[in-house]
């Protein structure tokens, strides 16, 4: 049996409520850069992500162009979905949808909360925007199906 998840499954999988580990090619001989991030994505979709406009992070995103995203469901049954992708735009971050982010990953109270602490910082980050193009999954809960 196989431990590869559908299209479907993956894209559903992704969508939901997971903290990305985002993984960036370093420069000038540093080790790459693999660091939690939350995302927004909807199946089909690009993958999005917030973060600061100077940040090192940014700044290597925008030399390598592309970048390795993994979630993962840390109980049983194990669970994983990783893309590379192409970052195809920058824009500035929408504050409403950062409000969206903060609710789904913090809950209602606690995202409005968090979200009214850092919304003046939020309208200087820059929304990056990926086109999942490899994907690898893995479902443990197959290992014991059928």
């Amino acid at each position: 049996m196989s431990t590869k998840m559908s299209t479907a499954e993956r894209e559903s999988f992704l969508a939901d409520t997971h903290i990305g580990v985002l993984s960036v090619a370093g420069s000038g001989g540093r080790p790459p850069m693999a660091v939690p991030i939350w995302y927004g994505y909807e199946p089909g979709g690009e993958l999005t992500f917030a973060t600061s406009a100077d940040s090192v992070k940014m700044a290597l995103i925008r030399e390598a162009g592309q970048i390795g995203f993994t979630v993962q469901q840390e109980a049983m049954p194990y669970k994983y979905v990783s893309i590379e992708g192409t970052v195809v735009g920058y824009e500035p971050t929408d504050a409403d949808e950062y409000r969206r982010w903060s609710v789904r990953y913090l809950g209602p109270d606690a995202g409005e909360r968090f979200f009214d602490s850092i919304g003046d910082y939020v309208r200087t980050m820059v929304t990056v925007r990926v086109r999942p193009e490899r994907w690898r999954t893995y479902d443990f809960g197959r290992e014991f199906s059928g």
